[in-house]
């Protein structure tokens, strides 16, 4: 039997189940494994992990699923989200997404105690879900359990061009993330989403961050990927740190966007980084290639991660409040000339270059160690 498996976000790494289920499974036949969705990169590389689970391509969990569909049997979707709602909507969108009938089991939160395998779709793998179920001894619910939990508490109403979204498992205060981008943060355990015409209008149960707003732009609420709270909540994380290679001919790059797929700058020799958590996702991944950063920040950090690393060799710059994405596009222009990446003489006069392209604007900054911690 051929055997795909789905690994989703860090927290199934992290508790070390998504490697004891993978084993578990090769003792029922031939087992592939591809990531899907972004942050559980980082676990994996830190779990050395990378030969076992795929992370060459940046894919929507729906996407590794349909990959994975066209040479195996069955497929398991390994997930440990933040609560039993919210790993169970997580499975259903991800379905819904799919689009085409897959024969996919779900197993969410190993290890608690509401955690579960939920059988999708209608197949009969009761003989694998039973002897799986004696060796993690998990709760065993159908997709019928499932969806109606789910729709109870979810919805989408569309009328008029307008579209509400029911937001599940959220608690006050969490960050409130839509494709990879922070909008706002939540003030009830309930939260809808409101757009008008593809651009967010309204929150009911959360406050709008319009900076976050402007950086989305047009957006169909009804497939986006919302997310609320951490991005990684370990607090034992040990970061591993790879070899850089260092170019022959020293490059730095430049990214204003926390969405945008930092790992491919993973062979830079410096990142500019714009913007409070584009700079604390940045300098935390590349941490793990020893690539330091130059980040420039306001001081409105949303605190995405538990913990950040930062390269002994990065600069964090903080201007004053509402300047960072003004002195980013500076920035862009001047030193980088409208072009992503550039040729540079060494990482010290690089570094100069951007602090008197910064003091030229007259305005308050100043250098910060901790921001990111």
């Amino acid at each position: 039997m051929n055997i795909g498996v789905i690994v989703h976000g860090p927290g199934i790494i992290d508790t070390g189940y998504a490697k004891k289920i993978i084993n578990i499974l090769k003792e029922y036949g031939t087992v592939t494994s591809r990531l899907g969705g972004t942050m559980g990169r980082t676990a994996v590389i830190d779990a050395h992990l990378e030969d076992e689970i795929n992370i060459t391509q940046k894919l929507l969990p729906s996407q590794s699923i349909q990959l994975l569909a066209k040479d195996n049997d069955i497929l398991f979707l390994l997930n440990y989200g933040k609560s039993s709602i919210t790993g169970h909507t997580f499975g259903y969108k991800v379905l819904g997404n799919v689009k085409e009938k897959v024969n996919l089991i779900q197993i969410e939160r190993p290890g608690e105690e509401d955690g579960v395998i939920i059988q999708w779709n209608e197949y009969d793998n009761n003989e694998l879900i039973n002897k799986l179920n004696q060796k993690l001894k998990l709760k065993i619910i159908d997709y019928k359990q499932a969806t109606r939990k789910v729709e109870k508490l979810t919805g989408l109403n569309e009328k008029n061009g307008q579209i509400q979204r029911k937001v599940a498992g959220v608690s006050p205060d969490e960050n409130i993330m839509l494709n990879g981008i922070i909008i706002g943060k939540a003030t009830s355990n309930e939260l809808t989403i409101i757009a008008q015409n593809n651009q967010i209008t309204e929150m009911i149960g959360g406050k709008i961050k319009q900076h976050g707003l402007e950086k989305l732009g047009k957006i169909d609420l009804s497939t986006a990927i919302i997310k609320t709270g951490l991005l990684r909540k370990s607090g034992n994380i040990k970061p591993r740190i790879m070899q850089h290679k260092q170019n022959k001919q020293l490059t730095a790059c430049f990214l204003n966007h926390a969405a945008e797929d930092i790992y491919k700058y993973r062979n830079t020799d410096i990142l500019v980084s714009v913007g409070d958590d584009t700079t604390l996702l940045s300098s935390d991944i590349l941490y793990r290639f020893n690539t330091p950063i130059i980040g420039i920040t306001d001081g409105d950090l949303d605190k995405v991660v538990l913990e950040g690393f930062k390269h002994e060799n990065s600069l964090i710059i903080q201007v004053q409040p509402g300047y960072d994405d003004i002195i980013g596009k500076i920035i862009y222009e001047k030193v980088f000339n409208k072009k992503e990446e550039i040729q540079i003489t060494s990482i010290e006069s690089f570094k100069e270059e951007i602090v008197n392209t910064i003091k030229d604007e007259k305005i308050t900054y100043k250098f910060v160690d901790k921001q990111l911690s």
